[in-house]
Protein backbone atom coordinates (compact mmCIF):
# COMPACT_ATOMS: atom_id res chain seq x y z
CA UNK A 1 0.00 0.00 0.00
CA UNK A 2 1.66 3.38 -0.89
CA UNK A 3 0.40 6.72 -1.88
CA UNK A 4 0.24 6.64 -5.84
CA UNK A 5 -0.39 8.93 -8.39
CA UNK A 6 -3.31 7.42 -10.42
CA UNK A 7 -4.36 10.47 -12.94
CA UNK A 8 -2.27 13.41 -14.28
CA UNK A 9 -3.58 15.89 -16.39
CA UNK A 10 -2.15 19.50 -18.02
CA UNK A 11 -3.55 22.54 -19.83
CA UNK A 12 -1.09 24.22 -21.97
CA UNK A 13 -1.71 27.58 -23.59
CA UNK A 14 -2.34 27.99 -27.15
CA UNK A 15 -0.98 31.19 -27.36
CA UNK A 16 2.47 30.72 -28.43
CA UNK A 17 5.05 34.04 -28.03
CA UNK A 18 8.19 33.39 -29.88
CA UNK A 19 11.59 35.68 -28.56
CA UNK A 20 11.09 37.71 -31.89
CA UNK A 21 7.78 39.20 -30.12
CA UNK A 22 9.88 41.01 -27.78
CA UNK A 23 12.76 42.94 -30.92
CA UNK A 24 10.25 46.18 -30.08
CA UNK A 25 10.66 46.03 -26.55
CA UNK A 26 12.16 48.69 -25.10
CA UNK A 27 14.74 46.91 -21.98
CA UNK A 28 15.92 48.73 -18.82
CA UNK A 29 18.15 47.88 -16.06
CA UNK A 30 17.04 48.06 -12.41
CA UNK A 31 18.31 51.60 -12.02
CA UNK A 32 16.50 52.55 -15.25
CA UNK A 33 19.59 52.91 -17.42
CA UNK A 34 19.25 51.68 -20.78
CA UNK A 35 20.68 48.29 -21.97
CA UNK A 36 24.15 48.25 -24.09
CA UNK A 37 23.20 45.92 -26.75
CA UNK A 38 20.28 46.24 -28.86
CA UNK A 39 16.86 44.33 -28.85
CA UNK A 40 18.17 41.16 -31.34
CA UNK A 41 21.75 40.74 -28.92
CA UNK A 42 19.99 40.72 -25.95
CA UNK A 43 17.36 38.17 -27.47
CA UNK A 44 20.02 36.28 -28.88
CA UNK A 45 21.87 35.91 -25.28
CA UNK A 46 18.89 35.51 -23.27
CA UNK A 47 18.48 31.88 -25.45
CA UNK A 48 21.70 31.03 -25.46
CA UNK A 49 21.63 31.23 -20.90
CA UNK A 50 17.76 30.00 -20.75
CA UNK A 51 17.47 27.84 -23.62
CA UNK A 52 13.97 29.79 -24.37
CA UNK A 53 12.92 30.10 -27.74
CA UNK A 54 9.27 30.43 -26.63
CA UNK A 55 6.50 30.43 -23.94
CA UNK A 56 2.56 30.05 -23.97
CA UNK A 57 0.23 32.63 -22.61
CA UNK A 58 -3.69 32.08 -22.11
CA UNK A 59 -5.96 34.15 -23.79
CA UNK A 60 -7.42 37.44 -22.34
CA UNK A 61 -10.59 36.27 -21.47
CA UNK A 62 -9.23 33.14 -19.47
CA UNK A 63 -7.59 33.63 -15.75
CA UNK A 64 -5.16 31.24 -13.28
CA UNK A 65 -8.23 29.45 -12.19
CA UNK A 66 -9.90 28.33 -15.04
CA UNK A 67 -6.34 26.81 -17.03
CA UNK A 68 -6.48 25.11 -13.41
CA UNK A 69 -9.84 23.79 -13.51
CA UNK A 70 -8.80 22.61 -17.10
CA UNK A 71 -5.79 20.76 -15.93
CA UNK A 72 -7.88 19.72 -12.91
CA UNK A 73 -10.70 17.72 -15.13
CA UNK A 74 -8.11 15.85 -17.05
CA UNK A 75 -6.53 14.69 -14.21
CA UNK A 76 -9.71 13.11 -12.89
CA UNK A 77 -10.72 11.99 -16.38
CA UNK A 78 -7.04 10.11 -16.61
CA UNK A 79 -7.93 8.31 -12.69
CA UNK A 80 -10.76 8.10 -13.57
CA UNK A 81 -12.98 8.36 -10.16
CA UNK A 82 -15.96 10.34 -8.77
CA UNK A 83 -14.79 13.91 -8.44
CA UNK A 84 -16.91 13.94 -4.62
CA UNK A 85 -15.16 11.59 -3.90
CA UNK A 86 -12.20 14.16 -3.31
CA UNK A 87 -11.04 15.05 0.28
CA UNK A 88 -8.80 17.48 -0.81
CA UNK A 89 -8.19 20.29 -3.70
CA UNK A 90 -4.82 21.69 -2.97
CA UNK A 91 -3.81 24.32 -5.49
CA UNK A 92 0.14 26.02 -5.78
CA UNK A 93 0.12 29.55 -7.32
CA UNK A 94 1.60 32.59 -6.19
CA UNK A 95 -0.65 35.63 -8.02
CA UNK A 96 -4.48 34.54 -7.47
CA UNK A 97 -6.35 35.41 -10.50
CA UNK A 98 -5.29 38.71 -12.53
CA UNK A 99 -7.37 39.42 -15.08
CA UNK A 100 -6.62 41.13 -18.49
CA UNK A 101 -5.89 44.54 -17.62
CA UNK A 102 -6.06 44.74 -13.91
CA UNK A 103 -3.39 45.68 -11.83
CA UNK A 104 -5.25 43.53 -8.89
CA UNK A 105 -4.56 40.21 -8.11
CA UNK A 106 -7.85 38.53 -6.88
CA UNK A 107 -7.29 35.64 -4.30
CA UNK A 108 -10.70 35.90 -2.75
CA UNK A 109 -12.37 33.34 -2.65
CA UNK A 110 -9.14 31.02 -3.10
CA UNK A 111 -8.27 28.86 -6.37
CA UNK A 112 -9.44 26.34 -4.87
CA UNK A 113 -12.70 26.91 -4.04
CA UNK A 114 -13.28 28.58 -7.82
CA UNK A 115 -11.98 24.95 -9.17
CA UNK A 116 -14.08 23.30 -6.68
CA UNK A 117 -16.98 25.53 -8.29
CA UNK A 118 -15.79 25.12 -11.89
CA UNK A 119 -16.04 21.12 -11.52
CA UNK A 120 -19.57 21.00 -9.99
CA UNK A 121 -18.30 19.37 -6.39
CA UNK A 122 -21.55 19.55 -4.10
CA UNK A 123 -19.37 17.38 -1.15
CA UNK A 124 -18.81 19.62 1.59
CA UNK A 125 -15.98 17.25 2.68
CA UNK A 126 -13.83 18.00 -0.20
CA UNK A 127 -11.89 20.71 0.73
CA UNK A 128 -10.06 23.45 -0.59
CA UNK A 129 -7.16 25.76 -0.12
CA UNK A 130 -4.15 27.14 -1.57
CA UNK A 131 -0.51 27.35 -1.18
CA UNK A 132 2.07 29.47 -1.51
CA UNK A 133 5.51 28.39 -1.77
CA UNK A 134 7.37 30.03 -4.88
CA UNK A 135 7.86 28.02 -8.11
CA UNK A 136 8.25 25.24 -5.90
CA UNK A 137 4.41 25.05 -4.76
CA UNK A 138 3.08 21.72 -6.48
CA UNK A 139 5.81 19.66 -4.92
CA UNK A 140 5.35 20.73 -1.60
CA UNK A 141 1.23 20.53 -2.03
CA UNK A 142 2.21 17.36 -3.15
CA UNK A 143 4.22 16.89 -0.09
CA UNK A 144 0.72 18.18 2.15
CA UNK A 145 -1.46 15.25 -0.09
CA UNK A 146 0.82 12.63 0.33
CA UNK A 147 1.18 13.58 4.67
CA UNK A 148 -2.51 13.95 4.79
CA UNK A 149 -3.17 10.38 3.01
CA UNK A 150 -0.54 8.67 5.26
CA UNK A 151 -1.94 9.96 8.25
CA UNK A 152 -5.24 8.34 7.71
CA UNK A 153 -7.18 11.83 6.98
CA UNK A 154 -7.96 11.34 3.24
CA UNK A 155 -8.13 8.66 0.46
CA UNK A 156 -7.92 10.80 -2.60
CA UNK A 157 -6.42 14.74 -2.90
CA UNK A 158 -6.04 16.63 -5.96
CA UNK A 159 -3.01 18.39 -6.70
CA UNK A 160 -2.69 21.58 -9.18
CA UNK A 161 0.33 23.88 -9.85
CA UNK A 162 -1.21 26.95 -12.12
CA UNK A 163 0.19 30.27 -13.19
CA UNK A 164 -0.48 32.76 -15.40
CA UNK A 165 2.76 34.65 -14.83
CA UNK A 166 2.35 36.76 -18.49
CA UNK A 167 -0.07 38.90 -15.86
CA UNK A 168 2.52 40.15 -13.45
CA UNK A 169 5.71 40.70 -15.99
CA UNK A 170 7.11 44.07 -16.40
CA UNK A 171 7.49 44.15 -20.23
CA UNK A 172 10.70 46.45 -19.71
CA UNK A 173 12.55 44.01 -17.56
CA UNK A 174 14.64 41.59 -19.76
CA UNK A 175 13.45 39.02 -17.46
CA UNK A 176 9.84 39.38 -18.47
CA UNK A 177 10.99 37.09 -21.32
CA UNK A 178 11.59 33.91 -18.78
CA UNK A 179 8.25 34.08 -17.50
CA UNK A 180 4.62 31.88 -18.74
CA UNK A 181 1.65 30.60 -18.54
CA UNK A 182 0.04 26.90 -17.84
CA UNK A 183 -1.40 24.42 -15.16
CA UNK A 184 -0.66 20.35 -14.30
CA UNK A 185 -2.65 18.30 -11.82
CA UNK A 186 -2.49 15.10 -10.32
CA UNK A 187 -4.79 12.65 -8.60
CA UNK A 188 -2.83 11.14 -5.44
CA UNK A 189 -4.49 7.99 -3.22
CA UNK A 190 -3.60 5.19 -1.66
CA UNK A 191 -3.48 1.69 -3.80
CA UNK A 192 -2.12 -1.38 -3.11
CA UNK A 193 -0.08 -1.38 -6.27
CA UNK A 194 3.98 -0.59 -5.86
CA UNK A 195 3.84 2.68 -7.66
CA UNK A 196 3.93 5.17 -4.25
CA UNK A 197 5.96 8.25 -2.74
CA UNK A 198 9.25 7.28 -1.57
CA UNK A 199 10.78 9.97 0.41
CA UNK A 200 10.30 13.99 -0.07
CA UNK A 201 12.84 16.65 1.32
CA UNK A 202 12.33 20.62 1.91
CA UNK A 203 13.71 23.67 3.26
CA UNK A 204 13.57 27.60 3.42
CA UNK A 205 16.61 30.01 3.81
CA UNK A 206 15.29 33.06 4.61
CA UNK A 207 18.36 34.95 6.43
CA UNK A 208 20.08 36.40 3.27
CA UNK A 209 17.92 34.73 0.49
CA UNK A 210 14.26 35.91 1.41
CA UNK A 211 13.98 38.95 -1.27
CA UNK A 212 15.77 37.08 -4.17
CA UNK A 213 12.55 36.92 -6.01
CA UNK A 214 10.31 39.90 -4.96
CA UNK A 215 8.24 42.08 -6.48
CA UNK A 216 8.86 45.48 -7.18
CA UNK A 217 8.09 48.39 -9.84
CA UNK A 218 8.81 48.29 -13.54
CA UNK A 219 12.64 49.32 -14.58
CA UNK A 220 11.01 52.06 -16.84
CA UNK A 221 11.48 54.68 -14.10
CA UNK A 222 9.33 57.43 -16.74
CA UNK A 223 6.21 55.35 -15.96
CA UNK A 224 4.08 57.08 -13.31
CA UNK A 225 2.10 54.33 -12.64
CA UNK A 226 2.69 52.47 -9.22
CA UNK A 227 1.65 48.60 -10.64
CA UNK A 228 4.70 45.98 -8.93
CA UNK A 229 5.89 42.99 -11.31
CA UNK A 230 7.64 40.04 -10.48
CA UNK A 231 11.51 40.75 -9.92
CA UNK A 232 14.54 38.43 -9.04
CA UNK A 233 18.15 38.83 -8.85
CA UNK A 234 19.05 35.47 -11.33
CA UNK A 235 23.09 35.57 -10.66
CA UNK A 236 22.07 35.34 -6.83
CA UNK A 237 19.19 32.37 -7.89
CA UNK A 238 21.97 30.91 -10.02
CA UNK A 239 24.27 30.62 -7.13
CA UNK A 240 21.86 30.03 -4.53
CA UNK A 241 20.51 26.61 -6.71
CA UNK A 242 23.89 25.35 -7.55
CA UNK A 243 24.92 25.27 -3.63
CA UNK A 244 21.80 23.88 -2.56
CA UNK A 245 19.46 22.30 -4.71
CA UNK A 246 22.09 19.20 -5.24
CA UNK A 247 22.38 18.65 -1.61
CA UNK A 248 18.62 18.39 -1.22
CA UNK A 249 18.10 15.93 -4.19
CA UNK A 250 20.81 13.96 -1.77
CA UNK A 251 19.31 13.96 0.66
CA UNK A 252 15.92 13.11 -0.71
CA UNK A 253 17.17 10.39 -2.77
CA UNK A 254 19.03 8.35 0.14
CA UNK A 255 16.06 9.11 2.18
CA UNK A 256 14.42 6.30 -0.28
CA UNK A 257 17.24 4.02 -0.37
CA UNK A 258 17.60 3.96 -3.60
CA UNK A 259 20.91 4.18 -5.59
CA UNK A 260 21.73 6.73 -8.01
CA UNK A 261 21.98 4.32 -10.80
CA UNK A 262 18.01 3.27 -10.76
CA UNK A 263 17.14 6.60 -11.21
CA UNK A 264 15.26 7.02 -14.09
CA UNK A 265 14.35 10.73 -15.05
CA UNK A 266 14.43 13.54 -12.87
CA UNK A 267 11.85 16.29 -13.61
CA UNK A 268 13.35 19.67 -12.12
CA UNK A 269 11.60 22.87 -12.05
CA UNK A 270 12.61 24.60 -15.42
CA UNK A 271 13.96 28.31 -14.99
CA UNK A 272 17.10 28.31 -16.65
CA UNK A 273 18.50 25.54 -18.97
CA UNK A 274 21.91 26.57 -18.10
CA UNK A 275 21.46 26.05 -14.44
CA UNK A 276 19.16 22.82 -14.22
CA UNK A 277 22.17 21.37 -16.77
CA UNK A 278 24.69 22.54 -13.93
CA UNK A 279 22.42 21.64 -10.88
CA UNK A 280 22.17 17.87 -12.50
CA UNK A 281 26.27 17.11 -12.67
CA UNK A 282 26.90 18.48 -9.40
CA UNK A 283 23.61 16.32 -8.19
CA UNK A 284 25.46 13.56 -10.33
CA UNK A 285 29.15 14.97 -8.87
CA UNK A 286 28.03 13.63 -4.98
CA UNK A 287 28.23 10.54 -6.20
CA UNK A 288 31.40 10.65 -8.17
CA UNK A 289 29.33 9.75 -11.23
CA UNK A 290 28.16 11.86 -14.51
CA UNK A 291 24.79 12.11 -15.23
CA UNK A 292 22.98 10.05 -17.84
CA UNK A 293 22.42 11.99 -21.23
CA UNK A 294 18.13 11.29 -21.09
CA UNK A 295 18.12 11.77 -17.18
CA UNK A 296 16.43 15.10 -17.92
CA UNK A 297 13.19 16.23 -19.74
CA UNK A 298 13.12 19.43 -20.96
CA UNK A 299 10.19 21.76 -22.01
CA UNK A 300 11.86 24.95 -21.14
CA UNK A 301 12.68 25.24 -25.23
CA UNK A 302 8.88 25.77 -26.24
CA UNK A 303 6.75 25.94 -22.87
CA UNK A 304 9.17 28.46 -21.09
CA UNK A 305 9.00 29.20 -17.09
CA UNK A 306 5.38 28.46 -15.96
CA UNK A 307 6.25 28.51 -11.96
CA UNK A 308 4.59 25.92 -10.21
CA UNK A 309 2.96 24.49 -12.92
CA UNK A 310 6.09 23.25 -14.79
CA UNK A 311 6.65 19.83 -13.28
CA UNK A 312 3.50 18.73 -13.51
CA UNK A 313 2.99 19.58 -17.00
CA UNK A 314 6.29 18.20 -17.67
CA UNK A 315 5.47 14.81 -15.99
CA UNK A 316 1.67 14.53 -17.95
CA UNK A 317 3.72 14.78 -21.49
CA UNK A 318 6.50 12.32 -20.70
CA UNK A 319 3.96 9.60 -19.07
CA UNK A 320 1.61 9.95 -22.14
CA UNK A 321 4.56 9.53 -24.47
CA UNK A 322 4.54 13.22 -25.83
CA UNK A 323 7.97 14.51 -25.46
CA UNK A 324 10.16 13.14 -28.33
CA UNK A 325 12.90 10.82 -26.69
CA UNK A 326 11.82 10.46 -23.29
CA UNK A 327 9.28 7.64 -21.75
CA UNK A 328 8.97 6.08 -18.22
CA UNK A 329 7.88 2.89 -17.56
CA UNK A 330 5.85 0.94 -14.89
CA UNK A 331 8.33 0.46 -11.93
CA UNK A 332 10.53 3.06 -12.76
CA UNK A 333 12.41 5.03 -10.21
CA UNK A 334 11.99 9.28 -10.86
CA UNK A 335 12.31 12.10 -8.97
CA UNK A 336 10.72 15.72 -8.44
CA UNK A 337 12.50 18.51 -7.75
CA UNK A 338 12.02 22.34 -7.83
CA UNK A 339 13.54 25.59 -6.59
CA UNK A 340 11.81 28.98 -5.98
CA UNK A 341 11.10 32.49 -4.26
CA UNK A 342 11.19 32.47 -0.58
CA UNK A 343 13.93 31.29 -0.86
CA UNK A 344 12.64 27.56 -1.11
CA UNK A 345 13.99 23.83 -2.14
CA UNK A 346 12.32 20.73 -2.82
CA UNK A 347 12.06 16.97 -3.94
CA UNK A 348 10.34 13.87 -4.14
CA UNK A 349 11.77 10.18 -4.76
CA UNK A 350 8.47 8.44 -6.68
CA UNK A 351 8.36 5.10 -8.15
CA UNK A 352 6.07 5.31 -11.13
Amino acid sequence: MGVTITGVGSYIPEEVAPNEQFENHDFFNEDGSRFGHKNDVIIEKFKAITGIAERRYIKSDMNTSDIASYAAQKAIDSAGIDPETLDYIIVAHNYGDVKHGSVQSDTVPSIATRVKHNLKIKNPSCVGYDLLFGCPGWVQSVIHANSFIKSGIAKKCLVIGAEALSRVVDQHDRDSMIYSDGAGAVILEVTDSESEILSHESSTYTYDEAHFIYFGESNNQELTDTRRYIKMYGRKIYEFALNHVPAAMKSCLDKANIPIGDLKKIFIHQANEKMDEAIIKRFYGLYDQLPPKDIMPMTINKLGNSSVATIPTLYDLVLHGKLEGHQINKGDIVMFASVGAGMNINAITYRV
